[in-house]
């Protein structure tokens, strides 16, 4: 995947997954890019571990690994700001 893909794809999950975390009004674009990137990494880990695929290009899979990432990512987050 290019860079583009990347930085579209984590841009999605990192938004989609601060909605679901209830951190959408303190987090801006930059964040969420850095956030669902990092989520992408993270889910496909995780996927790995599991036995599934992990990212696997631009599509609905690797949205929901890359949100599911996100999500860790933002609690584990949380559980350090407390």
């Amino acid at each position: 995947m290019g860079i583009i893909y990347w930085l579209v794809l984590g841009a999605l999950a990192g938004w989609l997954a601060s909605i679901i975390m209830g951190k959408n009004a303190k987090m801006g674009l930059v964040a969420n890019i850095i956030v669902g990137v990092a989520g992408a990494f993270i889910g496909g880990y995780i996927m790995k571990l599991l036995g599934q695929d992990g990212v696997t290009g631009f599509n609905l899979w690797s949205i929901l690994v890359s949100v599911v990432g996100a999500c860790v990512l933002l609690f584990i987050a949380n559980l350090i700001k407390r």
